[in-house]
């Protein structure tokens, strides 16, 4: 999920007021997960389908818009608002980059050069990384996941998971695309946690049936939502992210298109802030 990278840092630590504080916003990665692999699969939650979805990573978060789940920064969250969350009767994704390398992260070191590929376009501080290179990736993934599941989040959104679409600077392969991805859902599964399948409309047959539920950018735009309706033919939850449209075409074409596919739609502003417009509300939550 991409976002203004700038303006991001710059507001989550002053945002979340439901914090007790935002000094821990951004906290290391676990030192180790190896136990947490090691263990049999923990039963995870499994998003249905038409649950209301809300996607904010800038921005004083505002709860007060009535989706069941929230889909938050993975570093930038403090557990005591998932905990909020909770108590609240939501449920919290937490959103992690598995496919690009961002140089603000805290773990942005322990990444080495050789598995930093081309620049990711518009997005400054990005770079695609090698997924060939699994020695190198999985035990800093698997620290990411360990954060998620000890913030207590229920589910992980894993990013840029399609590489192998793009110019990476790299010769990534389908099948090693979607053994990465593969990986991705079985360390997730081990924690706990359900797991977003984030795009990546090439492999929606095979990634389907290891992933939990979808979130998808642009679907509709692009002309690619009826690929996902594998995961509705089973009850699984599908989120279809726009941007850039009016409210008007939004209500009136997404929402009827998307219904075809019992997927849900969700209208965003770029920075992703509060602001969101639904197929059954008009908009809602602060735009900054």
């Amino acid at each position: 999920m991409k976002r203004l990278r700038a303006f991001c840092r710059l507001q989550l630590c002053l945002a979340l007021p439901l914090a007790a504080g935002c000094g821990n916003a951004a906290q290391p990665l676990p030192a180790t997960s190896a136990s947490i692999q090691r263990g049999a699969p923990e039963q995870h939650w499994l998003p249905r389908a038409d649950t209301s979805y809300q996607i904010q990573y800038t921005g004083r978060l505002d709860e007060r818009v009535p989706a069941q789940i929230y889909d938050l920064d993975g570093f930038d969250t403090p557990p005591s608002v998932v905990t909020k969350l909770h108590a609240l009767k939501r449920r919290a994704v937490c959103y992690i980059d598995a496919g690009t390398w961002e140089n603000w992260r805290p773990d942005a070191k322990e990444f080495p050069k050789k598995v930093l590929g081309e620049p990711v376009s518009h997005w400054p501080g990005e770079r695609w990384l090698d997924i060939r290179a699994t020695a190198i990736l999985e035990p800093i993934m698997s620290k990411r996941f360990d954060l998620c599941k000890q913030k207590g989040f229920d589910g992980v959104d894993p990013d840029n998971i399609d590489g192998y679409t793009n110019d990476t600077g790299f010769r990534l392969s389908g099948a090693q695309q979607l053994a990465y991805d593969l990986w991705l859902a079985k360390a997730a599964h081990a924690r706990g946690l359900a797991v977003a399948q984030k795009n990546d409309n090439g492999q929606v047959a095979q990634l389907s049936k290891a992933f939990d539920f979808a979130v998808l950018e642009q679907c509709y735009a692009q002309g690619w939502c009826k690929q996902f309706a594998l995961y509705a033919k089973s009850h699984r939850l599908v989120v279809d992210v726009e941007y850039g449209l009016s409210e008007q075409t939004f209500l009136t074409k997404t929402c009827a298109s998307d219904a075809r596919y019992d997927e849900t739609a969700i209208l965003k502003k770029l920075q992703l802030t509060a602001w969101i417009v639904t197929c059954s509300k008009p908009a809602l939550g602060s735009p900054s």
